[in-house]
């Protein structure tokens, strides 16, 4: 069906024309616009490229050090969103998962290359734990890190007050 635009037809093909969008492309720009104010889509993926993403985020990151067993060992600071403002663009079938102890924890990482550029966090199972060190440059502008406990990860999770609920909506 054709959506009836009225007067706002011309302007609606202008904006298609000069942005060299298509309606499909022009109404996703604009839902996106909308629907993530005040966020900023970062892209970024793993080192050899086979794993692609986009992440709507603030410009300010806010980034957790942790010192579990695992992310000491892999030096792993991450931001968390939920998973609504996460989408894979390419590498499905590139990435595999490590999981250890609860199992709650994804740890997705390329096949490839071995990178882990995004996971899903045992804080916040609805959602990605995002690695800034693999996003794209440009679209950063400060980065604040808190040091997270995760080697007492239950007293930590109860004593934070805000980790639990950063993959909410």
């Amino acid at each position: 069906s054709t959506l009836d635009l009225g007067e706002q037809r011309e302007r609606w093909e202008t904006f298609q024309k000069r942005q060299k969008l298509s309606s499909e492309g022009a109404a996703k720009l604009l839902l996106d616009t909308f629907e993530y104010q005040g966020l900023v889509k970062h892209t970024g993926g793993c080192h050899c490229g086979a794993v692609r993403f986009e992440v709507w985020a603030s410009a300010d990151l806010h980034i957790f050090d942790c010192n579990c067993s695992i992310c000491k060992k892999k030096q792993n600071r991450h931001f968390i969103v939920p998973a609504s403002r996460f989408k894979l663009l390419k590498g499905a079938e590139s990435i595999t998962t490590y999981t250890f102890n609860t199992h709650k924890a994804q740890h997705t990482f390329c096949k490839k290359c071995g990178v882990q550029s995004f996971y899903t966090p045992r804080s916040n199972p609805g959602g990605f734990g995002i690695a800034p060190h693999c996003l794209d440059e440009g679209t950063v502008r400060s980065v604040v890190t808190e040091e997270f406990n995760g080697s007492d990860w239950e007293k930590a999770m109860k004593e934070h007050k805000t980790i639990k609920n950063m993959s909410k909506e």
